[in-house]
């Protein structure tokens, strides 16, 4: 293959992160540039100030193209925020006896399409579950058999199609085209989930700063999203206001002293810290932290349980959940996932990545890593990137989960 340039942009609440990557003859991602800048004017994964996330941006992509010595025009772009919703939908085609191609698959996705939506919204993913061919069931690939009618379920994704415009905006602002919006648990889950967990079932769950991002996997493919708006920084918020201090301060100390389980916790165990209208420095009971860290992140985690089983699918994850994004860092929260959904759960984190990777081994860049492995498999189907709008035509990047099929 010959060697080209992916960049991918992950908005998130806390932070903005630009990679340039080089996709190297072995299908490696050689990470060639990186620009990680503090995110302002996002707020639970949406634009509330669009000059000061347009700066955050552009500083971001300035960083990445210094350090890379490239010009960015064109990437991937994060998506997340509670407007994010999903639907699953049916697309139903005629072959008339003939040899199912690729165009017939195009023609089924885009009849899956044809639901109805709210003209405010607009569709991000159209993504394949599985194929009928005939009254057949359970098709991975329906390309090349013969039929007579072909039927899709599609896993469609919307999102408010102004919020999108806005975020689009702010990329445009920095110079950048967004050559696609991609979910940030999709993305995710390109990173740290293993080929036996997406066919036997299992749940991504992407907790960042402002949103808790959750993806069901079930038979290889894509089944449920879902988007909630609550994350580290209402854990940051909870410390703030319980202990008297600032939240920068409150930030620093759950990083130092955090934990997820209070009864793991010895209680004779103090920190000094200096709250609001302290003029000295006094002694915390560790353990009081950890009260008000570990209520936070079991509301989080009975969120994530209630919204598993609202789907229908809680009974069909044997490989349990696996945990990313910047707040899977904090010890102890594997047990007390686990505790709360009666689930395994794993910690995950990007790995086996090559160039100038030493601030992107950490849960908190699966996203970003994601979109450079979204963009590598989009390379290698020879799809072009198509930004999809309302009433355009099919958006082809939307098929990654049956083009993955097709690979040698």
């Amino acid at each position: 293959m010959e060697d080209s340039v992916v960049v991918g942009i992950d908005i998130g609440t806390t932070k903005v992160c630009t990679l340039v990557a080089r996709i190297e003859g072995d299908r490696s991602l050689r990470i060639l540039g990186v620009g990680i800048e503090p995110a302002q004017g996002i707020r639970k994964g949406t634009i509330v100030d669009l000059g000061a996330a347009s700066q955050s941006i552009s500083r971001s992509v300035e960083k990445a193209q210094r350090t890379s010595g490239l010009e960015i025009t064109s990437a991937l772009v994060s998506l997340a925020g509670s407007h994010v919703s999903s639907v699953n939908s049916r697309g139903v085609v005629g072959i008339s006896g003939r040899i199912i191609d690729q165009e017939d698959v195009y023609r089924a996705l885009e009849s899956a399409q044809a639901v109805a939506i709210p003209h405010n919204r607009e569709i991000i993913h159209v993504i394949q579950r599985g194929f009928i061919v005939d009254g057949q069931d359970g098709i991975r690939t329906p390309v090349g058999m013969h039929g007579y009618r072909l039927e899709v379920e599609a896993h469609i994704i919307t999102a408010a199609a102004a919020t999108v415009e806005n975020l689009r905006q702010c990329v445009q602002t920095a110079g950048v085209e967004v050559s696609q919006f991609v979910l940030n648990p999709l993305a995710s889950a390109e990173v740290v989930l293993t080929e036996t967990e997406r066919q036997m079932g299992v749940i991504v769950c992407d907790i960042g700063g402002g949103t808790t991002d959750l993806a069901v996997y079930i038979d290889g493919d894509v089944w449920h999203t879902m988007v909630l708006a609550i994350g580290g920084n209402h854990v940051t918020s909870d410390i703030a206001h319980g202990l008297r201090m600032p939240v920068s301060q409150a930030e620093d100390i759950k990083k130092q002293y955090g934990y997820a389980i209070e009864r793991d916790i010895d209680p004779t165990e103090n920190f000094s810290t200096r709250g609001f209208g302290d003029e000295s420095p006094h002694a915390v009971r560790r353990a009081d932290l950890v009260h008000i860290i570990e209520a936070r992140i079991e509301e989080i985690f009975l969120m994530v349980l209630q919204e598993i089983k609202r789907s229908g699918y809680d009974g069909l994850l044997p490989a349990g959940m696996v945990l990313t994004g910047g707040v899977s860092n904090l010890p102890g929260i594997r047990n007390l996932a686990s505790q709360v959904l009666q689930l395994p759960v794993r910690v995950a984190r990007p790995d086996n990545l090559v160039g100038l990777v030493d601030q992107l081994h950490s849960p908190a860049f699966s996203t970003s890593i994601g979109l450079l492995r979204w963009a590598l498999l989009m390379n290698e189907t020879a799809v072009p990137y198509h930004s999809h709008r309302k009433g355009g035509a099919i958006e082809w990047n939307s098929l990654k989960s049956f083009l993955r099929r097709l690979l040698p």
